[in-house]
């Protein structure tokens, strides 16, 4: 479910209640109130990592998302490494993984960024038009994930190529696209312990670096796809949603470029709290039997976090269903459409920073960008266990 409407009814139902998620064998908690969300978020009696409760039997709701899909089970070590892990575990895990998102990192690609956006704008324009998420999306988030990794320049249109292959969410080219960029991630790995860069591969498998209890191969080869699967493609359709959000509010649109300051601190956050990228976070688990704001959790229950859904919690916000450039985010970044508390997206300075340029590049800078079909025509896919996202953005330039 993505269509932050649907979530009014639900809500009626609670803050947090028990349902069936298509596609999942077992009901779980949905979470759809703000507040208690963060509450959740920030609650270690629920956890990530479900092998870890006591008398667990049967596949857990991640294998079950990865069998739906015909993954084979060989490759299931390869998914979750950080979603799923809690305490000192996802500590060191998510260390490993921050080094590609440092501050130092992000702030020394941002040139590299806009320069990318020009490029592509022109592109885009020379032809006068084309799929917004398609040829510029894609390139454009690719081109980011893999210059913070290292991948040289010459293997990312293969990179892309498996991505899109990845998100079909079909088994015939989502199973050997799997098998593709494991193959080679365990290539470059040999490559770069033979004759190390600088780079995040290179510092990954340096031989007695600080993170030396991390260099398993298969551990580091979860880390990097990791980054290039969550580093792609959502970024990828969620600009395009950006860009979709502002030209069917040409109000707003409007207001923006007459006051171009509010994007950064102001537009940006509100476009993320509106559309959200990811419309469901991933399941918890509760650890024990206890109350949660009147729900009778039991040990195993899983939780599921509506990111959508709580972003529109009238709770929350004033008015949560319009789109306001000029909203007072409040404390903090005023959403939590990167989640909360120890998982809270690492990438999620990149997301501001690239969403941030492509609405700069792609409409502010530049405004003759619009949509080459009506929003009613557009196509959206399903995508298990998350709800939808938009599949193409045809625009004329």
């Amino acid at each position: 479910m993505s269509d932050p409407a649907q979530y009014a009814a639900l809500r009626e139902r609670g803050p947090v209640f028990r349902t069936v998620i298509e596609g999942l064998e077992s009901p779980v908690w949905f979470v759809s109130g703000y507040e208690a969300c963060k509450e959740i978020l920030h609650d270690a009696r629920f956890i990530r990592d479900e092998s870890k409760l006591p008398g667990r039997e049967g596949p857990s709701l991640a294998e079950q998302m990865l069998g739906a899909v015909g993954m084979p089970q060989e490759y299931f070590k390869y998914f979750g490494l950080l979603s799923t892990s809690d305490g000192e575990e996802h500590t060191r895990l998510r260390n490993v993984v921050a080094r590609a998102f440092t501050a130092r990192r992000v702030a020394a690609l941002r040139p590299h960024l806009e320069q990318s956006a020009a490029d592509l704008y022109a592109t885009l324009a020379a032809k006068g038009g084309g799929d917004l998420i398609m040829e510029v999306g894609y390139p454009f988030t690719t081109a980011a994930i893999c210059d913070l990794m290292g991948v040289e320049e010459a293997d990312r249109p293969q990179i892309l190529g498996w991505i899109m292959d990845l998100v079909s969410y079909n088994p015939e080219q989502l199973v050997p696209a799997v098998k593709n960029i494991v193959g080679y991630y365990r290539d470059l790995i040999a490559r770069r312990r033979a004759e190390p860069t600088d780079d995040l591969v290179s510092e990954l498998v340096k031989p007695g670096g600080i993170h030396r209890d991390l260099l398993a191969e298969d551990v580091i080869i979860s880390i990097f796809l990791l980054l290039t699967s969550t580093g792609i493609a959502p970024p990828a359709h969620f600009l395009g949603q950006a860009v979709l959000t502002l030209l069917t509010h040409p109000g707003q649109l409007a207001e923006l470029r007459a006051r171009p300051e509010l994007l950064a601190k102001r537009a940006v956050p509100e476009i993320l709290r509106y559309t959200t990228s990811v419309p469901t976070g991933g399941p918890l688990y509760a650890a024990g039997d206890f109350e949660f704001r009147g729900c009778p959790v039991r040990h195993g229950d899983a939780v599921v976090p509506s990111l959508l859904g709580v972003n529109h919690d009238p709770a929350r916000f004033d008015g949560p269903d319009r789109l306001d450039l000029s909203r007072d985010p409040g404390p903090g970044i005023g959403h939590l459409a990167f989640g909360s508390g120890a998982h809270y997206c690492t990438g999620a300075a990149l997301a501001q920073v690239q969403t941030e340029i492509v609405i700069d590049t792609f409409l502010l800078r530049n405004r003759t960008l619009e949509l080459a079909v009506e929003p009613d025509r557009l196509p959206f896919f399903d995508v298990p266990g998350k709800g939808t996202a938009l599949g193409g953005l045809p625009v004329r330039l």
